[in-house]
């Protein structure tokens, strides 16, 4: 049983359908645990950073992840700061429009991107590992589709015929994306252990 760091729902929710699949039980974070400054200049770091606050804040195992978008035009930005990119408090809509903006004008074949999830376990006593997931994509000229979240209406995977993850059902988007591939390492190393 893990505690998960994230008090995001939808990633809540994506990372309970697919932990489901392999018996694995998650329990949200507690509503009483603030949250977790990312201080850190890697996913891996924050990653880590917000799996020990859950441990020390329950005394419970704790799976953390940290999502950043790569957009090789932009020299790897948003990057760490996906989530941020816009500014402090800034919505998915606000972040989502910067990146178009920096990118207007850009061919379709200079607008190479992917979606990297670092997903943390950490346990009482200080042992943890992390695992990654990676999907390979680009960026669309305009966002498209009204599932999903944050940069998911302007992610096309390579994988699918020009959709972005926004027009997929939570189904189609949980056996492909970055965060899915990550948790299914997850699944395999806590196999292993």
């Amino acid at each position: 049983m893990f505690v998960l760091a994230t008090a995001n729902a939808h990633k809540a929710d994506e990372m309970k359908a697919v932990l489901e699949e392999f018996d694995i039980v998650v329990l949200e974070r507690p509503a009483s645990v603030p949250d977790v400054e990312e201080t850190e200049d890697t996913l891996e770091g924050n990653a880590l950073l917000k799996a020990r606050a859950l441990v020390d804040a329950t005394g419970h195992p704790a799976l953390a992840d940290d999502t950043g978008l790569f957009v090789e035009h932009l020299g790897g930005r948003p990057g760490v700061y996906s989530a941020r990119y816009a500014g402090e408090g800034a919505s998915y809509d606000d972040n989502v429009r910067k990146v178009l903006g920096e990118l207007d004008g850009v061919p379709a074949s200079q607008r190479r991107a992917s979606f990297r999830t670092v997903i943390c376990a950490a346990y009482p006593g200080g042992d943890s590992f992390s695992v990654e997931g990676v999907l390979e994509g680009s960026i669309a000229l305009k966002p498209q589709g009204e599932k999903g979240f944050g940069y998911d209406p302007i992610f096309v995977p390579d994988l699918d015929r020009g959709r972005t993850l926004a027009e997929m059902t939570s189904e189609e988007k949980n056996a492909v994306s970055h965060r899915a591939r990550a948790l299914r390492a997850l699944a395999v190393q806590l196999a292993s252990r």
